[in-house]
C-alpha cells in the first residue's frame, strides 16, 4: 500500500505532468546513451565511425523537443481539426509506400521511404494519427449522444483498411500494435465485454492465420520457446538466443557502459529491437528494472493525465497513446527476453529509430498540452513561477 506521503503526492494533478517530463527525458537521455553503446561497432563497421548512428538519434531529438513543446500549446479546436482528417493522412503516407521505387525493404519488410540522408517509418506517424482520428470519432459521438452508432463500425473498418495497407508491406509487428491500440480504445470506449471477446478471438484468430500460412513467420514464431535448439541456434534461433545470453551476462549490475560483448556481432539490430538486452548485459538487473519503472511511471501519468481531461477527444487521445506505448514496450521487452516471439518493433523512446522517436515525443507532447490545459496544473505552475 501507498504511504500518506505517495497518496498526496499521486492526488496532486501537478505532479503527473513532472512525472511525465521526468520518465520521458529520462528514457530519451538513457536512450542516446545506449544508442551509442549498443551501436558504436556496427556503426564503425559500416559508416567509418562509432558516432554516426547516435549523431542521428541525436539530431531526431532535437528535431522532436520543439516540435513537441509546440504541440503542448495547441488548442481543443485545431486537436480537433488534426483528428478529422486523421484517417486520410494515415492513407495518403502508407500510400507513398506502393509507389515503385519509393518504398525501401528492411528485413522483408517494405515499410521505410528512403530521404537518401535518412530513412522514414510512414506507419510510426500513421499510429499517431490514427489514435487522434478515432478520438475524434469517439468523441463526436459522446457529445452528441447518438449512442445508437455502435462504435465497432464507427472505427473499426478504417482500422482495418490500415492494417491492410501496413500488411502490404508485410511489416506484422506494426501491425499487432495498430490493432492492439484498436482493441484499447473499443475498451475504454464502453464496449460490451462480451463483443469484446469475440472481437479479441477474431483478431487472434486473424493473426495465427498470418503466421501459418507464412513458413519464415512460423519458424519465427516457434523458435522463441527454444532458440538454442540445435536446429534453430545458428538460424531464426541466433537472435533471441545471444540477446537471452546478454542479458543472462549481466547479472545485478552489469558488465559496465560499453562492455557488452553480444554488440560484437552476435546480436543483430542490438541498437533497435535488441536495445533492452545491451541495456541488461551492460547495467544489470538494476538497469532493466529502471528501465521498467521508468516506462511504468510513464504510462501512469499519461492515463492520469488523461482522466482527469475535461473534454472527452483529450481522455480518448490519451487512452489511446498509452495503450500504444504499453503494448510496443510489452512486446519489445517480450521479444528481448524471449517470452514472445520476435516481432521487430522498437522500445518506446530508447531504441534507433527518428521516425519512432519524433512520432512518440509528438505524441507526448500531445499528452503535455492536454496537462496544461487543465486548471489545476496551471494553477501550481503560476505558483511555482511566481515564488
Amino acid at each position: 500500500m501507498a504511504t500518506k506521503t505517495e497518496q498526496r503526492f499521486l492526488a496532486k494533478p501537478v505532479n503527473h505532468f513532472y512525472m511525465l517530463l521526468v520518465s520521458a527525458g529520462a528514457l530519451s537521455f538513457l536512450g542516446l546513451i545506449m544508442v551509442f553503446s549498443a551501436s558504436s561497432i556496427h556503426s564503425l563497421d559500416t559508416r567509418g565511425t562509432a558516432l554516426s548512428i547516435v549523431i542521428r538519434q541525436f539530431v531526431f531529438l532535437l528535431l522532436a523537443l520543439p516540435l513537441a513543446a509546440y504541440l503542448a500549446r495547441l488548442g481543443g479546436k485545431k486537436w480537433e481539426t488534426v483528428g478529422k482528417f486523421g484517417f486520410i493522412i494515415s492513407i495518403l503516407i502508407l500510400m507513398v509506400l506502393l509507389i515503385p521505387g519509393v518504398g525501401k525493404t528492411v528485413n522483408g519488410n517494405t515499410n521505410w521511404i528512403n530521404l537518401k540522408y535518412f530513412d522514414v517509418q510512414p506507419s510510426e506517424f500513421a499510429k499517431f494519427f490514427m489514435i487522434l482520428w478515432a478520438s475524434h470519432q469517439l468523441s463526436r459521438r459522446e457529445v452528441s449522444g447518438k449512442f445508437d452508432t455502435h462504435v465497432l463500425r464507427l472505427i473499426a473498418p478504417a482500422f482495418c483498411f490500415i492494417l491492410f495497407l501496413v500488411m502490404l508491406g508485410r511489416d506484422l509487428g506494426t501491425a499487432s500494435v495498430i490493432a492492439v491500440i484498436l482493441a484499447g480504445l473499443l475498451f475504454v470506449s464502453g464496449i460490451r465485454l462480451r463483443l469484446f471477446g469475440t472481437i479479441c478471438a477474431i483478431g487472434a484468430l486473424a493473426f495465427a492465420t498470418l503466421v501459418v500460412t507464412s513458413t519464415y513467420r512460423m519458424q519465427r514464431f516457434l523458435v522463441f520457446l527454444d532458440p538454442f535448439a540445435p536446429e534453430d541456434y545458428k538460424d531464426l534461433g541466433w537472435q533471441p538466443a545471444h540477446s537471452l545470453l546478454g542479458l543472462a551476462s549481466g547479472g545485478l549490475f552489469g558488465v559496465g557502459l560499453g562492455g557488452s560483448r553480444q554488440k560484437w556481432g552476435n546480436l543483430p539490430e542490438a541498437h533497435t529491437d535488441f536495445i533492452f538486452s545491451v541495456i541488461g548485459e551492460e547495467l544489470g538487473l538494476v538497469g532493466t528494472l529502471g528501465v521498467l519503472i521508468l516506462i511504468a511511471t510513464l504510462i501512469y501519468s499519461i492515463f492520469r493525465i488523461g482522466l482527469r481531461a475535461q473534454d472527452p477527444m483529450t481522455r480518448f487521445a490519451c487512452a489511446g497513446i498509452g495503450i500504444w506505448i504499453a503494448v510496443q514496450s510489452f512486446l519489445n521487452i517480450g521479444s528481448a527476453t524471449s517470452v514472445l516471439p520476435v516481432v521487430g518493433v522498437t522500445l518506446p523512446l530508447v531504441s534507433y529509430g527518428g521516425s519512432a522517436l519524433v512520432a512518440t515525443i509528438s505524441a507526448l507532447g500531445f499528452v503535455a498540452g492536454a496537462a496544461l490545459r487543465d486548471p489545476e496544473v496551471r494553477k501550481e505552475l503560476v505558483k511555482k513561477q511566481q515564488k
